[in-house]
């Protein structure tokens, strides 16, 4: 054993020092061919290793739960890593595997090759229930077709797309099942993927959010689609198209841009209503702000962006901007309305900030417009006479039961009448 080693030690030292610069381009790819086979032989070999140490579970010496925590402490591999390596190299000792297992040590295949076929094989149910109900039992020497036609695949299909056909595998091997395990598949699949969807999204308080989701794949897909859509380069000057250096953006920043693009230009009449306000930004600023160079504008959820940056979103579908002493929305309507309007509700929202109840935390959003004189005693529908309440204290302003009280800071109390 010790002879072997040394001459592996050997072996890889003398590869070192190969010159890469005297060797001509046959030679640099026949070396890239060689050394890509004795990758997969090794990593064949350490698979051979692992499964070995795990049935003599090497690992309790030190207290470890796993062979593969083990491992990762004695070799620096992640603990990832070392689970996956030890996980395929248990397969492959596996007679069902062993064929896979002799692909990798010959060479002829790669790593996550081998763990896709094994997964793919490992995957196929030992029964398919039928669309006329009846339950079919798979025999063993379907899995044994399957794992050689993916061996077979192996040579002109790189491990992304041998997992493709490893998902439809049994349509070649068995095509009496494999639709209907195909669709049984998909069913759990999509179930699974509509019970955990998820969004996260956080400010750095460095001017740039970042976010992370999860949704079905077809969503996913939707996404993708239109993305790719508004970054197709025939949309764009080639200016556009190249970063601050002159080179040619990236993909994923094109991609970037394009989301930016797709949530500035979505359409103001689409979005949602809250409270019978779109889900829309609004900025705030005052008339010389709006009109200087070097100035700052306040957005409703109160971060701030330039004034350059707010007048250009002014422009935009989703933005509304509000100029203070301005008088291109009315604002005040008297008795010509019933309700508030959005404009109005807008406003109401930059001058209370949300429920005017001393002591009441619910944002703007979350509250209803009221007529501190009602309505239907001639109360006008101006903003000196309305105000934020949120559903709760809006009922208690209509229950006869309470007064309301209305402070000098327009914060208002409620106490039960005697």
């Amino acid at each position: 054993m010790r002879e072997v080693l040394r001459r592996v030690d050997a072996t890889l030292t003398d590869l070192a020092q190969l010159g890469e610069m005297s060797l001509g381009d046959g030679d640099v790819v026949r070396v890239l061919d060689a050394l890509t086979g004795a990758s997969s032989r090794l990593t064949r070999e350490l698979c051979r290793v692992l499964a070995e140490a795990d049935r003599r579970r090497l690992g309790d010496a030190t207290g470890a739960r796993h062979t593969h925590q083990w491992w990762a402490g004695r070799s620096r591999h992640t603990h990832a890593d070392a689970a996956r390596l030890t996980k395929l190299g248990r397969a492959l000792e596996d007679d069902l595997h062993a064929p896979t297992g002799r692909a990798l040590a010959d060479g002829r295949l790669r790593v996550e090759q081998a763990r896709v076929i094994v997964g793919a094989v490992d995957a196929i149910p030992a029964m398919v229930r039928t669309a006329d109900g009846a339950t079919r039992i798979i025999e063993a020497g379907v899995r044994a077709q399957a794992r050689d036609h993916l061996l077979a695949a192996a040579a002109e299909h790189d491990a992304k797309a041998l997992r493709r056909l490893g998902r439809r595998i049994l349509d070649v091997v068995a095509p009496e099942l494999g639709e209907a395990q195909e669709a049984a598949t998909l069913a759990r699949e999509e179930a699974r993927a509509d019970a955990s969807p998820d969004f996260e999204m956080n400010d750095d308080g460095e001017g740039r959010c970042h976010g992370r989701f999860t949704v079905p794949s077809h969503i996913g897909a939707m996404l993708k689609r239109h993305l790719l859509a508004l970054a197709n380069p025939a949309r764009h000057p080639e200016a556009e198209l190249r970063d601050e250096s002159g080179d040619w953006k990236p993909m994923r920043r094109r991609l970037g841009e394009a989301f930016i693009e797709y949530v500035e230009r979505y359409p103001v009449d689409a979005t949602p209503q809250t409270a019978g306000v779109n889900a829309t930004v609004v900025v705030t600023m005052t008339l010389e702000q709006l009109l200087g160079e070097h100035a700052t504008a306040l957005l409703d959820d109160g971060s701030r962006m330039s004034a350059g940056q707010a007048r250009r979103l002014a422009c935009e579908a989703g933005i509304i901007p509000v100029v203070l002493d301005g008088h291109s929305i009315p604002l005040d309507l008297g008795r010509s309305r019933r309700l508030f309007t959005k404009a109005q509700r807008i406003a109401l929202g930059l001058r209370d900030g949300g429920c005017t109840a001393r002591g009441c935390e619910t944002t703007a959003s979350g509250c209803h417009a009221h007529h501190d004189d009602p309505w239907s005693r001639g109360g006008l529908t101006d903003l000196a006479k309305g105000r934020l309440l949120c559903p709760r204290h809006h009922r208690l302003a209509h229950d006869s039961r309470y007064a309301m009280t209305v402070h000098a800071d327009n914060k208002v109390t409620f106490a039960r009448r005697t």
